[in-house]
């Protein structure tokens, strides 16, 4: 022991091996390009093109080629692109703060639809990809795909980019649209999660009657067992916050527990083989309605502020990486002599994509359609193209299911498998920068009064880049504001028919006054700490 003490100690202070001094600089680089991300981000803050997403990509794909240049073509990426990077540490805080954020109020009220378009239409797409694929890849001789392939390639493609939605549609000015969208993309990307674990977890050589029902049955065990996790851990945190009333001591340890506690929710998920999205979405959503009314009002700005700032640098990272590996010369050096197959494969997939989503946007639209009575709540054919549109981007979730179905260790070395992942690379980045482009312009020239929307919207803020006061409100549908609302008190099946939201909501209120409140707080509870800005201005929070 007293030789290794010495021979240490005989080391120069500070000295790193090799590849630890190479991943410091590799780290350095990253960090340096995040930082230029958000830099031009921000001067394009008002471009009707372009958006952080594919500012990201745009550099992302500039160092690619940079690195190529400068390794002489061995390598064109900083980090090695890993599936638990992604789902364990990006994605968890981008969905986590996305259902904290949502207007539960717009959300709720459209949830059918919601449920409709991501989950039904999600298997439409999903079959329409896999069908599509079997038929026309056939005719390429790109190397031996199995059918567990082909019903990969559906659930990977049929994964929408919610990331992306989030910066191309803007909440407060199309709020039915963002609901819709977003709510699809979410719920889209736990089915999309769900089928592709599925489809590895069965034996597809042999498909017959039972195997069908069991695979359904399996599909909405892992919908509802995820949905209710995410419920029960945020209403434990709610309760354990407001019973222990952390913010007499230190708010730093309420602050600590939320964002533990809505990691946790994630993890749990993932350890009992359930969908972690879709998890960590709808404890969001809880957390935001009971938990965080009872911090400090110190740490309902400091929580706003930190969830929304971690998924936003979880954003930034996941498009930037994507750039840059989508140059690896590994992947490419299989299709380099047949480019012209390369492009026919992904321009069949790219196409299959925009057909199996219009394959359910439009008929599930015109049914929504017909549960509804008021005009104003009704999908109108502009805003379902431009559903149809949004929704055609896909991004990471299809990258890491890519990786995960045709790659070992990130390496592949079957052609047929290069195919598919250079393929799902050029599809990602067609989509986002294309379709990401035009968005915007899309949703002004189809919607140039889409303001009028925001008399549908819920008294919540739109998000933590607002000013203080909204941000403080967050969360709180105006009792005045229902109670105003032109809607007939519900005291029938009658009524349940004609206006089912509002009847439901109706019933939901008074429930979560009677019961939900009194025992895990929410907003008119606040923890009181003698001598805090709380207690002294604690009437405008009752």
């Amino acid at each position: 022991m007293a030789l290794d003490l010495s021979s240490m100690a005989s080391e120069p202070v500070g000295m790193l091996n090799t590849s630890d001094h190479t991943s410091v600089v590799s780290m350095n680089l990253f960090v340096a390009l995040l930082c230029a991300c958000i830099l031009l981000g921000h001067l394009l803050e008002e471009s009707r093109w372009m958006n952080e997403s594919i500012t990201a990509l745009a550099i992302g794909l500039c160092t690619g080629i940079v690195i190529l240049l400068t390794t002489k073509g061995k390598s064109s990426h900083l980090l090695v692109f890993s599936e638990d990077l992604f789902f364990i540490y990006l994605l968890p805080p981008i969905i986590f703060n996305a259902g904290f954020q949502v207007k539960k109020k717009q959300f709720f009220r459209n949830f059918m639809t919601i449920m409709m378009f991501g989950a039904i239409g999600t298997l439409i797409s999903f079959a329409t990809i896999s069908l599509g694929a079997m038929h026309f890849f056939h005719k390429f001789s790109i190397g031996d795909l199995k059918i567990g392939d082909y019903l990969a390639l559906g659930a990977i493609f049929s994964a929408t980019d919610s990331v992306c939605t989030l910066q191309v549609l803007n909440q407060d000015e199309t709020p039915l649209l963002y609901s819709l969208v977003f709510g699809e993309g979410v719920v889209n990307d736990a089915t999309s999660v769900v089928l592709f674990n599925a489809i590895q977890s069965f034996d597809l050589s042999h498909i017959n009657t039972s195997t069908v029902m069991q695979f359904i049955g399996n599909f909405l065990y892992l919908f509802a067992t995820s949905t209710m996790l995410g419920v029960v851990v945020g209403l434990l945190s709610a309760y354990v916050i407001r019973k222990l009333y952390f913010g007499r001591h230190s708010t730093d340890r309420e602050v600590a527990l939320m964002i533990l506690m809505a990691y946790l929710s994630y993890m749990l998920a993932e350890l009992f083989y359930l969908s972690g999205i879709l998890t960590v979405f709808f404890c969001g959503i809880v957390m935001s309605h009971y938990t965080w009314h009872n911090v400090t009002e110190s740490s309902r700005v400091t929580t706003k502020h930190a969830f929304a700032t971690l998924s936003f640098v979880a954003e930034i990272f996941i498009f930037l990486y994507v750039g840059m590996d989508a140059l690896d010369i590994d992947k490419w050096r299989f299709v380099s002599d047949s480019p012209g197959k390369s492009l026919a494969v992904s321009s069949i997939l790219l196409a299959l994509v925009m057909v199996g989503r219009a394959a359910f946007v439009f008929p599930l639209s015109f049914l929504s359609n017909l549960t509804k009575k008021s005009p104003q709540d009704k999908i109108h054919l502009k805003q379902q193209v431009t559903i149809w549109w949004a929704g055609l981007m896909r991004g990471a979730v299809s990258m890491a299911l890519a990786y995960n179905q045709f790659t070992r260790s990130g390496h592949t070395d079957l052609r047929a498998n290069a195919y598919m992942i250079t393929s799902t690379i050029t599809v990602v980045l067609f989509s986002t920068v294309v379709f990401g482009l035009m968005t915007k312009p899309l949703v002004r020239i189809l919607l140039p009064t889409s303001k009028h929307f925001n008399s549908m919207t819920s008294s919540e803020p739109s998000s933590p880049k607002s000013f203080i006061v909204p941000l403080l409100t967050n969360g709180q549908d105006s009792e005045a504001n229902i109670r105003s609302a032109d809607v007939p008190r519900p005291t029938s099946l009658r009524m349940l028919l004609s206006t089912p939201s509002h009847t439901v909501h109706h019933y939901w209120r008074k429930f979560d006054n009677a019961f939900m409140r009194p025992v895990f707080g929410g907003r008119g509870f606040v923890p009181f700490v003698p001598g805090s800005p709380v207690e002294q201005n604690g009437h405008q929070w009752n």
